[in-house]
């Protein structure tokens, strides 16, 4: 088992009663994810592909032991799930919504950094570790067991790298998609240590993109920091000044968060960087050299 999960690993899902979250579970629970239950308030007692429903996260916690949550739940009702997670101790939480308010995140980022828990997003595809677990939205069959770690900004761009590394017949130890909001719980940063300190990962991708400083706060930890090799790539380098890129986070403002700059950084800090994504399995053979 691999970064953020063990075999201890015991989630519920808030909001399984909805059709996302109803139609994930199942999807979790197939591809081999310790589901105990799910949460759905006003709706306790009743059964979602044969796990218990609880009212609240904290019931759910009590019945059955989890330390995980994944919540499908619609924005408006989002950030109270993530409060109900933290609340009831949640070591990890994975938010794979789209659309909360960056005010609300704020909030939610300062509260949490006082807490046991880590929070995955929101606007998140997920976790997953190849033929073992997978908490979120992630397509298993792309991934394939090996020793390269792959954190990205992106879902798709995500989902697209890791098919090509396998195809490449180059394996993954964990698959992390951290988020595009601007405001998230767990950074670049924080998972490149993660993946320094996980002896089953040799090699790192990053995957990111533009917008923000996250890629230049990563290069400078790579600098001072990591001792495996780091191949990046960079979307969104035809992306005009002022024009949001999918994700909410993915604008250049002010001259601020462009390619260039932030291929410069992670070339100066020895980062390999790709031109496309199919360029990434062979930088990560010359990474071996």
């Amino acid at each position: 088992m691999s970064v953020l999960v063990t075999s201890d690993t015991r989630l519920i899902v808030q909001g399984i009663t909805g059709r996302e979250g109803s139609f994930h579970t199942l999807q979790m629970a197939e591809y081999g994810t310790h589901i105990v239950g799910g949460v759905t308030p006003g709706k306790g007692g009743e059964w979602v592909h044969g796990k218990p429903v609880f009212d609240t996260v904290q019931k759910a916690v009590d019945a059955t032991g989890a330390n995980a949550s994944i919540i499908c739940v619609p924005a408006t009702h989002a950030p109270d799930a993530i409060y109900e997670a933290i609340n009831a101790d949640i070591q990890l939480i994975v938010c794979i919504t789209e659309g909360i308010p960056i005010q609300d995140m704020m909030h939610i980022y300062e509260y949490i950094q006082h807490t046991g828990s880590r929070l995955v997003g929101p606007n998140s595809p997920g976790l997953l570790i190849p033929n073992q677990i997978k908490i979120g939205i992630m397509p298993g069959y792309i991934a394939t067991p090996g020793s390269v770690g792959v954190v990205s900004r992106s879902g798709t761009l995500t989902y697209e790298i890791v098919y090509t590394l396998t195809q490449a017949g180059i394996g993954q130890t964990a698959c992390v998609g951290i988020g595009g909001d601007p405001v998230i719980g767990t950074n670049f940063v924080e998972m490149l240590q993660l993946f320094e300190e996980d002896p089953e990962t040799e090699k790192i991708v990053l995957i990111g993109e533009i917008g923000g400083r996250a890629e230049i706060d990563a290069a400078e930890f790579i600098r001072r920091h990591m001792t495996k090799p780091v191949v990046a790539f960079i979307a969104g380098e035809s992306a005009p000044p002022g024009i949001r890129m999918g994700h909410a986070g993915a604008i250049i403002e002010n001259g601020s968060g462009t390619v260039p700059e932030k291929i410069k950084a992670l070339q100066e800090a020895g980062v390999r960087v790709a031109k496309n994504p199919e360029s990434i399995p062979e930088l990560l053979h010359q990474a071996s050299d």
